[in-house]
């Protein structure tokens, strides 16, 4: 008996989840169907995939092996579909989408209603993640990664660049005044990022440096919890325009030291796995991004 398409999904789902019960709720199937179907794979190919622990699930060597080959399967009939789709000109299936919640938030969401109205066919899965996203192991088709790309084995498309500006609400500025100049900074509370620290790299002049390291008051790893707190003005914030603009346009936000400050530009990237017969729901996704960005630019 053949090996089915159905087995192999629920095998990768298995290792990409981390276990059964995980895998079962992303494939919309009971724990004992997705078990059975496990294990009527394992019985086919008369071999042990996977070692059952009290704690979580291993590869057995057999099962990295045929995760593999299981992989590419699926992943060369998910093109199939994709073609057949695009020839229709009607790009549709599942499109895994990753950003940090800041973009995802002020960026992606608003941009989410046209797409649909374009793409109906296109279902559009939406996770956030503040850190480094493994787009394998995560499953994800496409992530909008923000500053240097360090990782080589990505194939990345440029969408825009965003300008960083150091901030601070009205409110924060008249209980403890306006600082002058970037050196009275370390009398004020300031907002940072828990990491990478380059975050912390403000693009201030000060002395023969054209940018200053601070050491934040109050630390984060979401930009936008940052926001949140600069708006309650609870301290000063050097973010990114593309989620301050409304802020700044409104005077919720105002920029600090305009004559000190450095014209520095954060890349944002697409970034994805494959390069060559990109699938078409991603291309349409990426291209209405960068079309919709470049009809409103973040600067401002």
């Amino acid at each position: 008996m053949k090996t089915t398409l159905d087995e192999l999904q629920a095998f990768v789902a298995v290792v990409d989840t981390g276990s059964i019960t995980a895998a079962s709720e992303l494939l919309g199937l009971t724990i004992s169907a997705t078990s059975r179907t496990l294990g009527r794979l394992e019985e086919k190919l008369q071999t042990a995939l996977l070692r059952r622990t009290t704690r979580r699930l291993e590869l057995t060597e057999e099962g990295a092996t045929f995760l593999q080959h299981a992989r590419a399967i699926l992943a060369s009939v998910d093109e199939a579909e994709e073609q057949m789709a695009a020839r229709r000109k009607r790009p549709a299936g599942r499109l895994r989408v990753d950003a940090a919640t800041p973009f995802m938030l002020h960026v992606l969401v608003p941009l989410i209603e046209g797409f649909r109205a374009r793409y109906p066919e296109v279902e559009l899965e939406l996770n956030s993640n503040e850190g480094i996203t493994d787009l394998i192991e995560k499953r994800t088709d496409v992530a909008f990664r923000i500053g240097v790309l360090k990782d080589s084995t990505l194939h990345a498309r440029p969408v825009g660049t965003s300008r960083v500006r150091v901030l601070a609400s009205p409110a924060y500025l008249q209980r403890h005044g306006m600082p002058v100049e970037p050196a009275e900074l370390e009398q004020h509370v300031l907002l940072g990022f828990t990491q990478p620290e380059t975050l912390n790299d403000w693009p201030l002049r000060s002395a023969n440096e054209s940018t200053m390291r601070i050491r934040p008051t109050i630390a984060s790893s979401s930009g936008e919890t940052l926001r949140q707190l600069a708006l309650a003005g609870l301290g000063i914030v050097c973010l990114s325009d593309f989620m301050t603009q409304e802020d700044r346009s409104s005077g919720k936000l105002v920029q600090l030291f305009p004559e000190q400050t450095v014209e520095v530009r954060q890349s944002i990237n697409a970034v994805y796995y494959r390069n060559t017969a990109l699938a078409a729901r991603i291309t349409c996704f990426v291209d209405h991004v960068v079309e919709a960005l470049g009809q409103r630019p973040f600067d401002g």
